[in-house]
């Protein structure tokens, strides 16, 4: 009986507990991670409400490590499940795909396809004739439900896979023209080979 209680408790010190630790600072870096995004968000109800879930479960994990400081699996359990908690906190971000993003997009070649297939997709765009580095350019801004990026970026290097863009967050955005909903890829692929058609 002795030696299954120590057994059990030699379990609990090196296995249960730096275990929770791990699964504890995962949890907590995620919720961090995703209160960052919803403080640039302006969300100021969701924002503290996370914050308070987030530094509860990291007191929990802090009072295991001080209460066993000569414990070294706790230390890897630690630092094992903040590193672990950043890449499940990114992931968890780049699922929801939340907020928008502005694109500038600067090229010296012919931009009126690019320009009106973007508006055949619903997409609210500016174009603007400026001087660059190296002679005129068109400098075309479009604001984007970041869902939205991968197919902009297709559509950008499809037309003028040269053109240079930059991409930006957007805190806020009033009345800008987005499409209903994301097209799947097949009907994008359709959509632009109308588009090519009806140009020739």
């Amino acid at each position: 009986m002795g030696g299954s209680t120590g057994l059990g408790h030699e379990l609990f010190v090196w296995v249960l507990i730096p275990a929770l630790i791990f699964v504890a600072r995962i949890c907590d870096c995620s919720i961090g991670t995703m209160r960052i995004i919803f403080i640039q968000r302006g969300n100021r109800l969701i924002a503290p409400i996370l914050g308070f879930f987030e530094v509860l479960i990291w007191l929990l994990a802090i009072r295991q490590i001080m209460m066993n400081l000569t414990n070294s699996f706790y230390y890897v359990a630690y630092g094992g499940g903040f590193a672990t908690g950043t890449f499940v906190g990114m992931y968890i971000e780049e699922r929801l795909a939340m907020g928008t993003m502005l694109i500038r997009i600067v090229t010296s070649q012919e931009a009126s396809g690019l320009i009106d297939y973007l508006k055949s997709e619903d997409y609210g765009v500016t174009s603007v004739d400026a001087q660059g580095a190296r002679g005129d350019v068109n400098l075309i801004y479009t604001i984007i439900k970041r869902s939205d990026l991968d197919h902009v970026v297709e559509i950008i290097n499809r037309f003028n896979p040269r053109a240079f863009y930059t991409i930006e967050d957007v805190r806020f955005a009033r009345e800008g023209v987005f499409p209903e909903s994301t097209p799947s890829r097949m009907k994008s692929y359709m959509s632009m080979l109308r588009f090519w058609r009806k140009g020739k």
